[in-house]
């Protein structure tokens, strides 16, 4: 199993050959492993489809909303099978999913969404008020829109509402799903840079599912790529980015330059990796 670099931490996460079947019939992951590190950023990399989205519910137990199933391997979390965890126990040992498309109760207002993300704490009023300040202290335009309804905040403060949502339940690790899906880029940015800064001056691990390849890979220690529901390839984030396979088939460029995805059937039939 691999390990992410530049983290002196151990082995947080384990998912170890899972399958993941839907309705019964469709199968959607086909043995996919991974390691996440402790005090890592790890990044989830592959087109839409590719089973990202499924492999994060997987670990944080959302799959039995959507009729889906993890039929064969496992999933350790600090060296505990954590399977038959319900989504509720699992965000109590600090396992936090952020949704894909930004979910928040959109009658309620900034400061109430972020409430909600604390009602699995038992620590009192002290520790949640003080982490709310803490989650302004990233967010900032949060605190200035504390007081607005959700639903009439725009998509990058929504997107940073789940994430200082999840913050308020004192997570381990995020399982962040495509935080840059329909974001303008210099919102991706910031949202990046707060990611980075959560990593290092709070020490929460981040697995994050994105197709912004470019992005996810200047920021992750590490990363792994998905194809059709399988780990096509995986190392340290910077190797990655100079691979040439990557550099083409999800960056668009090549030694030759940038090209055009009008030549995707060469393109597959040049998948050094899936031959």
């Amino acid at each position: 199993m691999s390990a992410v670099a530049e983290t002196n931490s151990e082995s947080l996460l384990l998912v170890n050959n899972i399958e993941v079947i839907y309705d019964h019939v469709i199968l959607v992951l086909k043995g996919v492993s991974l390691e996440v590190m402790e005090g890592g950023v790890v990044a989830l990399l592959g087109a839409n489809g590719a089973g990202k989205s499924t492999t994060l519910k997987a670990i944080s137990n959302l799959l039995g909303a959507e009729r889906g199933d993890v039929t064969k391997g496992s999933i350790t979390f600090k060296g505990e099978d954590v399977h038959s965890l319900t989504p509720n126990e699992l965000v109590r040992r600090g396992v936090i999913q952020v949704m894909e498309g930004r979910h928040c109760f959109e009658h309620l207002t900034v400061e109430e969404n972020l409430l909600t993300g604390a009602y699995t704490r038992r620590d009192g009023r002290k520790g949640i008020a003080d982490d709310l300040e803490l989650v302004y202290q990233y967010f900032p335009r949060l605190k200035e829109r504390r007081t607005s309804q959700a639903g009439y905040t725009s998509g990058g403060e929504q997107q940073m509402l789940a994430v200082g949502r999840a913050l308020m339940a004192r997570p381990t690790v995020i399982l962040l799903d495509e935080p840059s899906m329909g974001l303008a880029p210099q919102l991706v940015e910031e949202i990046f840079e707060i990611v980075k800064r959560l990593n290092e001056a709070e020490g929460v691990t981040f697995l994050l599912a994105e197709q912004n390849t470019t992005m996810a890979l200047r920021y992750a220690n590490y990363g792994y790529i998905l194809e059709n529901g399988r780990v096509v390839m995986d190392g340290e984030a910077s190797a990655l980015a100079e691979n040439e396979d990557v550099k083409e088939f999800y960056l668009g460029v090549s030694g030759e330059g940038r090209r055009s995805f009008r030549n995707v059937k060469a393109y597959r039939r040049r998948k050094r990796w899936l031959s």
